[in-house]
């Protein structure tokens, strides 16, 4: 559905690690492993100050395959000693096929450097991830020959959500995402992981508003869907042609501004008392249905 301005219809005007005592006297907890694991936790989930955080960590096994059938540039991988079983062997091969410094070290050298917790023997030291530009995406779409089928993210804060959002992209064709600077996660260690190495064929943009990016999506002649409750139900639009699907946070959904800028809204009807799905499992519903 080629996309026509004048038919637009605009009606959518729409835990610190601190203990107080019985007398308010604020006192340090001895709960120091706690602490140490809520500090990197914390790390992952302030993309939204920038990228203050360690992005050329990959961890676990498919995510470090994945990253070396990619092509990605890795600069040293850590083996732990001992392990050579199974996909443990499949990783070494390739790295030596790609020249690729391989150092063994003991597990808890791992698990020193470990951001998520979940190693399981090998790290990989790579590049950071690479961001791209929307025109990127527009072309990747063009030389497919396929209508372009975007996906924004309205401050997603939680890796896991983006993560698992980047997989569904993956699955459902999506020629990249685009998250914004502040208010959202970052391509970390952790989106490695939960992506399923998704984020190694998946395009991600960063730009500073999203109000102005569905302006110039609109202008690359792309519809702007937004998911949220109060819109018709998805499966009664015409989600075909030229589209961008717009995915709030969980907490607040799309924000004010980003939900007038939409062509209009869809929604995912619920049988149950619970009034909505979360923002990775509408997200997939719906980029499947598109």
């Amino acid at each position: 559905m080629p996309r026509n301005t004048k038919n637009i219809k605009t009606n959518f005007k729409e835990r610190h690690f601190k203990q107080k005592d019985t007398k308010g006297i604020e006192k340090k907890s001895t709960n120091t492993k706690g602490q140490k694991n809520k500090q990197k936790i914390d790390e992952f989930r302030q993309g939204e100050e920038g990228d203050n955080y360690n992005e050329n960590l990959i961890e676990g096994r498919n995510p470090v395959i994945e990253a070396l059938k990619s092509g990605r540039s890795i600069d040293v991988l850590f083996i732990q000693k001992g392990q050579v079983e199974g996909s443990i062997r499949q990783i070494i091969g390739i790295a030596k096929d790609k020249n690729i410094l391989i150092k063994e070290v003991d597990k808890a050298k791992l698990d020193r450097i470990t951001v998520t917790g979940h190693h399981q023997g090998v790290i990989a030291s790579a590049a950071l991830y690479k961001y791209y530009e929307i025109d990127d995406m527009l072309q990747l779409a063009k030389d497919k020959g396929e209508d372009p089928f975007i996906i924004l993210l309205d401050e997603i804060t939680d890796p896991q959500n983006l993560g698992s959002i980047l997989r569904s992209c993956d699955g459902a064709g999506a020629h990249g995402v685009i998250i914004p600077k502040r208010r959202s996660a970052g391509l970390t260690p952790i989106i490695g992981k939960t992506s399923a190495g998704a984020v190694e064929y998946v395009m991600v943009s960063k730009v500073n508003n999203i109000n102005q990016t569905i302006s110039y999506l609109k202008d690359k002649g792309l519809w702007v869907a937004g998911a949220h409750t109060t819109g018709d139900t998805y499966y009664e639009k015409d989600l075909t042609g030229p589209i961008a699907l717009v995915i709030g946070s969980e907490g607040k959904g799309l924000s004010r501004l980003v939900k007038e800028s939409c062509d209009y809204l869809v929604n995912i009807p619920m049988n149950g008392k619970v009034s909505s799905l979360n923002a990775a499992v509408s997200g997939a519903v719906l980029m499947f249905e598109i």
